[in-house]
């Protein structure tokens, strides 16, 4: 991944545990269900939705002075995201995730699987009956992995690139 950590950090040492946690800000020892966003363009999380400020300066001052939320555009998780959402926590944390437990199924899991055959057969990820593990040569290609759950991004890809590009 981008990411590291000496063995006597605390982060290292949740990888180990398996109680690493990431959101909007990157990797965390804590879980983090509630993010408040301050700031222009910074993005709030209440982990049942998220909700991005203004970026305008004026447009976000003016709301902030008449003493309402400066949002520009939100999103409220579907079941379907917060299920989805697990499932890409778990591989970014733990690089695998499973779908033994029915709490972790959702509609188009199986095409979300097949998407990654190809780097199956590159020998980045093992995937077997209910579980998909990353495995250490994949771990450069983690956000890829994760791309592949991302429905929202898969069923509305814009013609141009709008976001950073993984590897």
């Amino acid at each position: 991944m981008d990411h590291f950590a000496l063995k006597t950090d605390s982060l290292y040492q949740s990888t180990i545990e398996k109680t690493l946690h990431r959101n909007f800000m990157g990797y965390t020892t804590n879980k983090t269900q509630l993010m408040i966003g301050l700031g222009m363009s910074s993005i709030g999380d209440s982990w049942g939705g998220f909700a991005q400020n203004i970026k305008n300066v004026k447009e976000y001052e003016e709301c902030v002075n008449a003493g309402q939320f400066p949002f520009f555009r939100g999103h409220i998780l579907s079941e379907e995201d917060k299920v989805i959402r697990k499932h890409i926590l778990n591989i970014m944390c733990h690089f695998e995730t499973s779908r033994v437990e029915s709490e972790m199924r959702f509609e188009g899991l199986e095409n979300t699987i097949s998407h990654l055959q190809e780097m199956v057969n590159d020998g980045l990820i093992t995937v077997s009956n209910n579980k998909l593990i990353v495995v250490e040569k994949g771990i450069p290609f983690v956000r890829n992995v994760c791309m592949a759950f991302d429905l929202h991004l898969l069923r509305n890809q814009p013609e141009k690139a709008v976001f950073s590009m993984t590897i």
